[in-house]
């Protein structure tokens, strides 16, 4: 398969990951009869495998499932900190903020095996979990070629990752020294915990003979998270978050999510009086721009783990004054004045849609590349860093305290349009996640730009990803040479990164028509690929 230049067209199934062997393993799930949620866990089971540098079975999954009959239903397998993972445990350490990698980064349960059993009690009909794993079983074991994009993450990251312990040097540096393009990445450990949770169920990795290997390989590196931890975990099943536009009504993941930022974004530039001629001038820059500071300021002070919000999103979204008066703080000609810090973070999102119609968004991540660098050497899991963006402190905005869930930077959307369209779209990228979103959605929906085109054209990100510290707007080259001038006139401290690069994400798109028809979009950042037949 080779990276499409044109949107992909199909009637019976269609798939997109950013990873081409993702998409055509996913397709042959559909054309096996499975369901398009079916799909999805084989796109996550092989992307585990052939980009472990973005997610893996170690971290947390989120899906958006409509059906075919219009009903929506969500999925979050989100881990919570350990029971020992308490503010005496981190002081003990010396520690004043939680590492970013290592063992005391690796204090979250991971959730995303609990998604997938959750996704697939809801179908009908399932096929068995060995033929979903059996792509990625069959890549772990026989290898695959590692992409450029692996290569220099593998590069860049392996001096910090190399010594945090555990196995990730003999699995992704086994000659000595970073893999390399065109290198050949083999995990035997990692296919035969896939083949053992084929054999025994998803249930065998939190409470049964996986679950002792992935506890001991946890103790003996230093994490906080136990046995105990793991038989506790359950997935959870929140109603979606929504929001009515003119253009339909979209849906995205409930908190701990960002799902309510990438809804506010798209709701309050329409309410803005968004007057942009196209999707590539100044006025649609701006205005999103600006929306993204307004949803963010919002999320930065009340959005995390629902037990602890005292404001819920979804009234937020509901509360038409409220939106009204956001939407009046976007200037249609300056920028705001943006120091606020920001969210940091790696992930997949993939999407597909089957013959009868589901539609499903879906998103995993191990949050940072490689996770915490654990990888545990029993079974060739790469483990989470998630509760590295818990706060040492004692109350208030995401701050650590055992059995809490971290604000998540991950978010996967949907949205069912006025015309009868139904869209799932998404990208990895933290801080971008919910920019690019209402990139993608506006270009295509507002603007009628085709779904490629829309993915394919510049972004920008205001913020950071990608280990970038600085929260200037970063806008990629191949706009109008005016709109960057007017941008910085405006007072945006607009800072150019040159040509398509993966600091804006590796996004995806699917639209269903109302005749059945189908279409698919990937990102040319990214490996990635659409299969449909």
């Amino acid at each position: 398969m080779t990276r499409p230049l044109h949107t992909v067209k199909g009637r019976h199934g269609i798939v997109t990951a950013p990873h081409y062997l993702a998409a055509q393993a996913g397709l042959g799930v559909l054309e096996d009869g499975g369901s398009a949620a079916q799909a999805t866990i084989t796109v996550a089971a092989t992307l585990a495998v052939v980009y472990p540098h973005m997610t893996g079975i170690g971290g947390d999954g989120f899906w958006l499932i409509r059906e075919s009959d219009g009903r929506l239903h969500g999925v979050h397998g989100v881990g919570a900190a350990a029971a020992k993972a308490d503010l005496g445990l981190y002081a003990g350490a010396g520690h004043d903020v939680v590492p970013w990698r290592g063992p005391l980064a690796a204090n979250t349960v991971a959730g995303t095996l609990s998604a997938w059993q959750a996704v697939l009690e809801t179908e009908p009909s399932p096929l068995p979990l060995s033929r979903l794993l059996a792509p990625a079983i069959a890549l772990a074991e026989e290898g695959v070629v590692v992409t450029a994009g692996h290569a220099a993450i593998a590069a860049a990251k392996g001096p910090e990752l190399r010594v945090q312990g555990g196995a990730y040097a003999s699995v992704f540096e086994p000659e000595g020294r970073p893999l390399r393009e065109g290198d050949v990445l083999r995990q035997p450990a990692l296919a035969r915990t896939l083949r053992r949770l084929a054999e025994a169920g998803v249930v065998d990795f939190y409470d049964g003979a996986l679950a002792v290997d992935v506890a001991a390989d946890l103790a003996e590196l230093g994490s906080p998270v136990s046995a105990a931890d793991l038989a506790a975990h359950r997935a959870s099943r929140p109603a979606p978050l929504s929001v009515a536009t003119r253009a339909g009504r979209l849906y995205n993941s409930a908190p701990p999510t960002q799902g309510v930022a990438s809804l506010l974004i798209l709701a309050l530039a329409e309410r803005s009086g968004y007057a942009a001629p196209s999707g590539e001038d100044f006025a649609h820059v701006h205005a999103l721009v600006e929306a993204t500071k307004q949803a963010f300021l919002w999320r930065d002070v009340h959005c995390g783990d629902p037990a602890y919000m005292a404001q819920a999103a979804q009234d937020v979204l509901d509360d038409e004054a409220l939106l009204d008066s956001m939407a009046a703080k976007i200037d249609p000609a300056r920028a705001l004045p943006w120091p606020q810090p920001s969210q940091a973070g790696d992930t997949c999102w993939f999407g597909a849609i089957d013959g009868k119609g589901q539609v499903v968004s879906a998103i995993q991540s191990t949050y940072f590349e490689f996770g915490s660098g654990l990888v545990l050497p029993r079974t060739g899991i790469t483990w989470q860093n998630r509760g590295a963006s818990f706060r040492l402190a004692q109350s208030g905005w995401n701050a650590l305290k055992p059995g809490r869930v971290p604000f998540h930077t991950l978010n996967p959307a949907l949205a069912e349009l006025a015309d009868g369209r139904v869209m799932a779209y998404g990208t990895m990228g933290g801080e971008g996640q919910p920019q690019t979103q209402a990139a993608v959605f506006s270009r295509h929906v507002w603007h009628g730009m085709d779904l490629q085109e829309a993915i394919s054209a510049p972004r920008w990100l205001l913020g950071r990803t990608w280990g970038e510290d600085s929260t200037t707007l970063k806008i990629e080259d191949g706009f109008d040479e005016a709109v960057y001038a007017a941008l910085a006139q405006a007072g945006h401290e607009v800072e150019r990164v040159g040509p398509l690069t993966a600091m804006m994400g590796h996004a995806g798109a699917l639209v269903r028509h109302p005749d059945g028809a189908l279409e698919g979009a990937t990102d040319p950042r990214s490996d990635g690929g659409v299969a449909a037949w």
